[in-house]
């Protein structure tokens, strides 16, 4: 990483986002096909919102659970992304050098940060995985 690599060099821009409306069960199908393990979740078009594999998990019911398949199936449907995801979301710019966004990762304890242009429009997502990748002299995948 040198001291001028801006976010926007090694930035996963092919995002995929969810709605609040998207049920817990199909934001998990996402993560499992897609690979990754948060999902921005935007309303009309504005960031409101990110979901990782653990608040997903944390909303799945226990292996203790007294319920049967089919009530824990008809529960976990009617769940949605918007119930379980974090409002507050730390976000970096484009312009952003890379340090400064991976300083905050560790600040904040985070493995990414969604990524806004200037004007405000979500526009990728930066993780630490992007960040060893540059350290490492390795090519951006997204």
């Amino acid at each position: 990483m040198t001291s001028t690599t801006r976010v926007a060099d090694v930035m996963t821009r092919n995002l995929v986002t969810v709605d609040p409306s998207t049920t817990v069960p199909e934001a998990v199908q996402l993560m499992k096909n897609g690979g990754f393990r948060r999902l921005p979740v935007r309303r009309e078009g504005r960031l409101v919102g990110i979901v990782t594999d653990r608040d997903l998990k944390e909303a799945m019911p226990s292996q203790a659970t007294s319920l049967s398949i089919w009530e824990i199936t008809y529960l976990l449907a009617k769940l949605h992304v918007g119930e379980v995801m974090s409002r507050s979301v730390i976000t970096t710019t484009d312009t952003a050098l890379l340090s400064d966004a991976a300083y905050t990762m560790l600040k904040h304890r985070v493995g990414g940060l969604p990524v806004v242009n200037g004007s405000g429009e979500l526009v990728g997502i930066v993780t630490v995985t992007d960040v060893l990748r540059d350290y490492v002299g390795l090519p951006v995948l997204g």
